[in-house]
């Protein structure tokens, strides 16, 4: 089987058995990474470019883990938020790519669209590792991961996504991932971080009451609230968002059934999370952490396989 497109630039473009194919292919190079010998040599003779516009800690180090396990050739290129803006400068980046003879491209952007962009431009497959507010694909598949190794299956699972919707790729991608794979989805947050309309346009429910939120849910998806990327005053303070919002050990034992917490990471640890709930046996974080460099092993495979067979 192969995938339906030769690039990752968002869950919007893939299909269910897209989605099926790169779970079960993770499922597998998981396998891989329990065995005393992690390396394999899918990827050898591939020039894979790791093109992070945007501060990245988890997400990079998961897809050069990824990579050098696969036995892929990589290069990496940073550069400050501040610095880089889209037009000139990611044209003069298409060239020197091009140059290099590069076959795949992984892009982080504080621009929403840049690896669209990138990909209309240059014949390597591009992976996108974030682009501004739009999506972060690899976490969602990487959640996707988490939750079925916890629940077996997506479908009829119950999710809520809590926090900074407005503001959230991840919330977005998880948002198209869990509808296409038959979860029930609610988003939970302020008002003013909530988009309006996302009940319409994502087919999911919105609710503002936590309490509530958690006593539906199965999984919580906790979310950071995204400072960098807010223009105006949202709500009064962190402290105030953290007393309504803000999830504690005090609030999970009140509810009748242990629910699973997740959280794409970096926490703001007694803001949206209390540590003693980050840390507890209900948090399987440091699990999608692990879980990350499977699911980069599978896109970065398949599609290697496809820029092969083409």
């Amino acid at each position: 089987m192969a995938l339906s497109t030769r690039h990752l630039l968002g869950i919007k473009d893939l299909t269910p058995a897209d989605i099926s194919l790169l779970l079960d292919t993770a499922k597998q190079f998981k396998e891989v990474l329990q065995r005393p010998i992690k390396k394999v040599p899918s990827l050898r003779d591939v020039t894979i470019v790791n093109l992070f516009y945007e501060n990245s800690t988890r997400t990079r180090i998961s897809f050069e883990l990824a990579e050098k396990r696969l036995s892929a050739d990589t290069i990496n290129f940073s550069a400050s938020g501040s610095s880089v803006s889209k037009g000139e400068t990611l044209l003069d980046t298409v060239n020197n790519i091009l140059s290099m003879k590069v076959d795949m491209v992984v892009m982080r952007h504080s621009a929403s669209g840049a690896p669209h962009f990138l990909a209309k431009h240059i014949p390597a497959s591009i992976i996108n590792a974030g682009d501004g507010i739009n999506e972060h694909p690899t976490q969602a598949l990487l959640d996707a991961f988490s939750i079925i190794e916890k629940f077996g299956t997506l479908n009829g699972t119950r999710v809520a996504i809590i926090g900074d919707i407005m503001h959230s790729r991840v919330a977005q991608s998880n948002i198209y991932l869990l509808t296409k794979m038959g979860a029930e989805v609610v988003v939970c947050g302020p008002p003013t971080l909530i988009p309006k309309y996302i009940d319409q346009a994502f087919n999911v429910r919105v609710e503002y009451n936590l309490t509530k939120a958690l006593e539906w849910c199965d999984v919580a998806n906790v979310l950071r609230i995204q400072l960098e990327r807010q223009n105006q005053v949202l709500f009064s303070s962190l402290r105030e968002y953290s007393l309504v919002y803000g999830i504690n050990k005090r609030i999970l034992d009140s509810l009748e059934k242990k629910i699973t917490i997740m959280h794409p990471g970096p926490i703001n640890r007694g803001v949206e999370l209390d540590s003693d709930v980050a840390d507890s046996d209900q948090s399987i974080i440091l699990q999608q952490v692990e879980n990350g460099v499977a699911v980069r092993m599978a896109v970065l495979y398949l599609l290697a396989g496809d820029r092969n067979s083409s």
